[in-house]
């Protein structure tokens, strides 16, 4: 019974309050729900308008910046392969050169020799031209001088043919004097 008269106390100061004047806090009333529901409204609205004129161009801004961030790392990626490929290539191409430099100083150390022998082969021909000149042109002195003493002796021998006619001597005596002259200048410088 305590419970009855207790909920009945309460129903009663319940009544006595709203009688009083005093209101409740949250009162659920049609008009608390009206606005309620415009505000719900509104709220839906401004973000619509938001999302058309604010959200909307930023997520396209963002996409297409991460599109433009993705074409770039795979630009990176085909410059980075095309890169390595380029090294490569030269690495190669390096290696090549040192081979063809190798090659172009055999080449030339060939060459080279091939020249030296050719001029050294050009050398004796002029020597050995040279040689032959002087040989001959020995030989023509030899030959001058030869004739040189052949007129001189020819000379000395009509000098002496002079002498000999002036002093009247005989054909004997003028034999023997030629003989005599040829025996003193020698048989070989004649002869030669």
């Amino acid at each position: 019974m305590n419970t009855l008269l207790n909920t009945g106390l309460i129903l009663l100061t319940d009544t006595t309050v709203a009688e009083a004047g005093m209101t409740r806090l949250f009162d659920l009333d049609f008009q608390l729900l009206h606005d309620a529901v415009l505000m719900i409204i509104a709220i839906f609205f401004l973000f619509l308008i938001a999302s058309n004129k604010l959200f909307n161009p930023v997520r396209n801004m963002m996409q297409k910046r991460q599109e433009k961030i993705a074409e770039d790392i795979e630009n990176a990626k085909e410059d980075k392969e095309s890169a390595a490929a380029l090294k490569l290539e030269y690495e190669e191409k390096l290696k090549d050169i040192d081979k063809e430099a190798e090659q172009i100083l055999s080449d030339a150390r060939a060459k080279a020799l091939k020249n030296g022998d050719q001029i050294v082969a050009k050398a004796k021909e002029e020597a050995a031209s040279i040689i032959a000149r002087a040989n001959k042109e020995a030989e023509l002195e030899k030959q001058k001088v030869a004739d040189e003493v052949k007129r001189e002796m020819i000379v000395l021998a009509s000098v002496m043919a002079g002498k000999v006619v002036k002093a009247s001597v005989d054909m004997a005596v003028q034999d023997s004097l030629i003989d005599e002259t040829l025996k003193e200048m020698g048989e070989s410088t004649w002869l030669s």
